[in-house]
């Protein structure tokens, strides 16, 4: 998974350059459009799985989110980054992955998710070796090991 975050940081990072280089010549609103566009999605799509990443490469994904803020509002590199995220309604990259999980399981449970992923996913009452267990009563769910 190493080699796929720095992929995924790299490309971000290019696409952000790109922007940065016509960014005078358009509005905020353009430039919101485009970061949310060209990197934001980059960092969404297949997200899910990097679940369980170690700290310092989701550092370096989140490093990639906080570039893109301050480059929508022109702060410096040491400025406190929170407000920002906060203005623009962005989540943090593990919020991001555990958001996208979570949605998930909601499909899987309601039956709008495809078979394959439905079947994996099941509730701990539905399984017969553990009806008789204190857990069968809790919404947990039962994840077959890989």
């Amino acid at each position: 998974m190493t080699t796929h975050a720095f992929k995924i940081v790299s490309s971000c990072f290019a696409a952000l350059r790109q922007i940065c280089s016509i960014k005078r010549s358009v509005t905020r609103p353009v430039l919101l459009s485009l970061v949310q566009s060209l990197v934001l999605t980059r960092l969404d799509y297949g997200n899910a799985t990097l679940a369980g990443l170690s700290g310092r490469l989701m550092a370096r994904l989140h490093s990639v989110l906080h570039a893109a803020a301050r480059m929508i509002y022109s702060k410096r590199k040491y400025k406190h980054i929170t407000p920002l995220l906060m203005e623009l309604h962005w989540l943090s990259v593990p919020e991001c992955i555990q958001f996208k999980l979570a949605v998930f399981a909601f499909h899987c449970l309601h039956g709008t998710a495809p078979p394959y992923l439905a079947d994996q996913l099941q509730p701990v009452a539905a399984l017969e070796s553990c009806r008789r267990l204190r857990s069968s009563a809790s919404a947990k769910l039962d994840v077959p090991r890989a």
